[in-house]
């Protein structure tokens, strides 16, 4: 490799930088892993940033826009993707970083993939018809990334059953998101509620936002945190298979991120007034609970089958 090009130093700093600047909570949680982890998982975070910005047209996860030119950018994101996993220099950091982190880990590249094929339903103005194809949404966009993260913490690509409760972690995330931000998606044309939850609440497509259907929405907000809260739960049942300090980091973005849901619920028909946010007070109550929780994680979290749920992740 050419002298000129960046080292693996700087790309990982630029990694750093956009985890600041993308995400608060996860840049909190990282804080938690030993320096090689923490690295590769900032060089994980700023790729998957930079493909959710080219998708939507977004500056480190702000500012999201109608884009007119989906299929292009969709097309950019596989081709560079595609040239990290076979280890070529792609000339974006944020690619970059993930040709470094999916060598060093041998990193599955049907993960990245998978992701990418959530980037492709957006593409497609795909809208869940049923309770069912939320989960596989959940799945193409952060269930998918919770497997590599899993990965990125010394996982084996093999552990299926470890990689579940990872994948779990991922859908708990996003089930959060997506009901935080219903205002945020329908100002961009997008739904993520289900056809068959809209329609069972009487909302008429698309009116999800309209005052009147407010109170039939706050029921589909919590409907959404205690689908979340339920595959966080099962998540945690995970946290044996890692490290002290990855347990610790992995139970600190769980406690983060089920804050947000749980404010959804608790909020009701106000939860969309405002932006649902932690403070950083709360986040600091929030990490030294987790790590006496990983400390008990073994007892806690004995060895048991992954409790019958309504959506398993494609094999």
């Amino acid at each position: 490799m050419s002298s000129a090009l960046p080292s693996r130093d700087a790309i990982v700093a630029t990694a750093q930088e956009s985890i600041a600047r993308g995400s608060q909570s996860f840049a909190a949680a990282s804080r938690l892993f030993d320096r090689r982890t923490r690295e590769r998982a900032w060089l994980l975070y700023a790729w998957c940033r930079r493909c959710d910005d080219i998708a939507d047209g977004q500056e480190h996860g702000h500012g999201m826009t109608m884009v007119e030119d989906a299929p292009a950018r969709l097309a950019r994101i596989s081709a560079m993707t595609e040239a990290a996993l076979a280890g070529d220099w792609v000339g974006d950091p944020a690619f970059d970083a993930f040709r470094i982190v999916a060598a060093e880990t041998k990193m599955p590249p049907r993960f990245a993939r998978d992701l990418i094929a959530g980037f492709a339903l957006d593409a497609e103005d795909w809208r869940p018809r049923s309770e069912d194809d939320l989960y596989t949404y959940c799945y193409h966009v952060a269930g998918a990334v919770g497997c590599m993260m899993a990965v990125v913490m010394g996982v084996s690509p093999e552990d299926e059953a470890t990689l579940d409760r990872a994948c779990d972690l991922g859908m708990a995330f996003q089930l959060a998101n997506i009901a935080r931000d219903v205002a945020e998606d329908d100002r961009v044309g997008r739904c993520y509620l289900p056809a068959d939850w809209l329609a069972e609440m009487d909302i008429p497509a698309g009116e999800q936002m309209n005052p009147a259907y407010r109170q039939k929405l706050a029921v589909l907000g919590s409907r959404l945190a205690e689908r979340a809260a339920a595959f966080e739960a099962s998540a945690r049942f995970g946290t044996p298979k890692l490290s002290f300090r990855s347990a610790w980091a992995v139970l600190a973005a769980a406690e983060i991120y089920g804050a947000i849901g749980r404010e959804v619920a608790a909020r009701g028909e106000r939860a969309w007034d405002h932006r649902v946010s932690t403070s950083a007070a709360a986040k600091v109550g929030m990490i030294g609970r987790a790590a006496a929780e990983a400390l008990r994680r073994r007892t806690l979290y004995p060895p048991s089958p992954r409790p019958a749920a309504p959506w398993a992740r494609p094999r």
